[in-house]
């Protein structure tokens, strides 16, 4: 038995803590929602995050962090890319020096630009993981087969890791490869929340199909610059993740970019979705990385004019359509 503690109750943190209490650990998680609290504790559930889903008894929530990571050998940071670093500044004093820190958060730092790994390592001593992939808490949440990816620097806890979360119904792989990792499950964000704006302007299949496949192209290109290595991005911390964030009604990104192709401002849609949406974030942040690396990325481009300019979406499809000719394959 390992002793969990995840910094956030909500959908996903919520899902993994639920297949970690039913391999009989003892799973604590702190959410300053005192409300989330009283519902895990009296009720086994979490229908804020996660209607009518029955949590397991020894899944314990608390509104202190100090009394939710004591003698934790596990923290799970469930909590969006640009909260991280603020949130360990402080609690890292409450952490355990022995214990895995595990990141399941997609995104990069606004800013530094930096990963996620880079920037609890900036805070915390402690070992850093990431866990990654095609994953909707709904489904994980009611077991539902899934597949993650379990990466750091340090393969020994990536392996660790991927022992504490194997079950029936989740499976983890490891890939050494933490940068491609990382940066495919956050430039995927911003390909799903274009893939929703084109749903919502009224385009089909042959357009999606489009989308998601030169998307997968910008994802692998950033990636390689910026020291990935071009098969994680067609493994499933890329293709896989590109896949369930483009075509599900599970992913915030596509439903905020529907919202947004029907016509609603940004912050009307981000209202009406109600949780984070991590593609708007990380579009703005790839898009002010991008002129230091100096990528082709027209996908992130223009979807960055839509979000942020107020330009329509047909007019950047259409200069996306009547860019100069090239090879498919550069």
């Amino acid at each position: 038995m390992s002793k969990v503690a995840f910094i956030g109750g909500g959908s996903f943190g919520t899902a993994l803590a639920i297949q970690l209490g039913k391999k009989n650990n003892d799973v604590r998680i702190f959410d300053r929602d005192k409300s989330v609290c009283y519902d895990i504790n009296k009720n086994h559930k979490n229908d804020k995050y996660l209607k009518d889903i029955e949590i397991p008894k020894n899944v314990i929530a608390f509104n202190s962090a100090e009394e939710a990571l004591k003698d934790a050998q596990y923290v799970v940071l469930a909590i969006p890319s640009h909260v991280i670093r603020d949130v360990l500044r402080n609690i890292k004093d409450l952490i355990d020096e022995k214990a895995i820190v595990i990141s399941i958060a997609k995104g990069i730092e606004a800013g530094s630009n930096k990963r996620l790994s880079e920037v609890i390592s900036e805070e915390v001593k402690n070992p850093v993981v990431i866990l990654s992939g095609p994953s909707h808490a709904e489904e994980v949440a009611i077991e539902i087969p899934t597949t993650l990816v379990s990466t750091s620097t340090d393969m020994r806890y990536a392996e660790t890791v991927q022992e504490l979360f194997m079950t029936p119904s989740l499976r983890i792989y490891t890939n050494d490869d933490i940068i491609g990792v990382e940066i495919g499950g956050a430039v995927k964000n911003i390909i799903a929340l274009a893939a929703g704006v084109a749903d919502g302007v009224g385009y089909g299949d042959n357009s999606k199909a489009a989308l998601m496949t030169r998307g997968m192209k910008e994802i692998s290109r950033v990636g390689v610059a910026l020291g990935g290595k071009a098969e994680t991005f067609y493994g499933l911390t890329g293709m896989g993740d590109l896949i369930v964030t483009c075509t599900s009604m599970h992913s915030r990104n596509r439903r905020a970019g529907i919202l947004v192709g029907k016509g609603l401002k940004l912050d009307e849609a981000l209202n009406e979705v109600g949780m984070i949406v991590e593609g708007v974030k990380a579009c703005k942040a790839f898009n002010e990385l991008n002129k230091k690396i100096n990528v082709s990325m027209p996908i992130t481009e223009g979807l960055y004019e839509v979000l942020f300019d107020n330009k329509k979406p047909d007019e950047v499809v259409t200069e996306l359509m009547l860019r100069e000719k090239k090879n498919e394959i550069h």
